[in-house]
């Protein structure tokens, strides 16, 4: 499993609430119907104020062949052009990683 880390940075000309009212009714779902993605995750700080960053989205795929499927497909293309419209793209940090987990209570 492969998960995509992505730390976002909100426009300036945004609030945190339109930031996240926007990520979660526009942008989220058609993030989710791009194909091959498995998990979307949204990750928003507790105390934004305080945060370097203003959230984070964890997309999980099969493998990186997935991923780059999803990315290049019309969705994966129009759910990246639409970071322009609540983030500063590329702002913040972008991660591929593997989860290894070494405890999870919640199952």
């Amino acid at each position: 499993m492969i998960k995509l880390v992505t730390l976002l940075v909100r426009r300036d000309d945004l609030s945190h609430q339109e930031f996240l009212d926007y990520w979660r009714t526009e942008h989220a779902p058609r993030a989710k119907e791009m194909p091959h993605v498995e998990k979307y995750v949204i990750d928003v700080p507790t105390d934004p104020e305080k945060s370097q960053y203003d959230g984070m989205a964890e997309l999980y795929f099969e493998d990186m062949d997935a991923l780059a499927d999803a990315f290049d497909s019309p969705t994966g293309q129009a759910v990246e052009a639409d970071l322009q419209n609540f983030t500063v793209p590329d702002a913040g940090p972008t991660m591929f990683v593997e989860e290894d987990v070494q405890l999870d209570e919640t199952e």
